[in-house]
């Protein structure tokens, strides 16, 4: 793989509420194969919220993709998928 996955998690307060708090722990949760393969950023707030629902929150940005409704396991999943690519 030649460049890192991205991965910024909106730790806003929607967010965070709604589940951030548990993807935040990506790092811990992440194989060591695929550690080292991602760049983890938190950010204070990614403004989806004012474009979307809020009931979609968390949102997490991979690659710069944005998933709506993000889970630790559907962001672990995605990695995985863009790490076998």
């Amino acid at each position: 793989m030649s460049s890192k996955i991205k991965v910024v998690i909106c730790s806003g307060t929607a967010c965070f509420v709604m589940g951030a708090s548990d993807i935040l722990l990506l790092e811990e949760s992440l194989s060591s194969e695929l550690s080292k393969n991602v760049e983890i950023e938190g950010a204070t707030c990614l403004g989806l919220c004012k474009t979307g629902e809020r009931n979609n929150a968390p949102y997490v940005t991979i690659n710069g993709e944005v998933m709506a409704q993000a889970t630790l396991p559907k962001v672990i999943a995605r990695i995985q998928e863009l790490n076998d690519a």
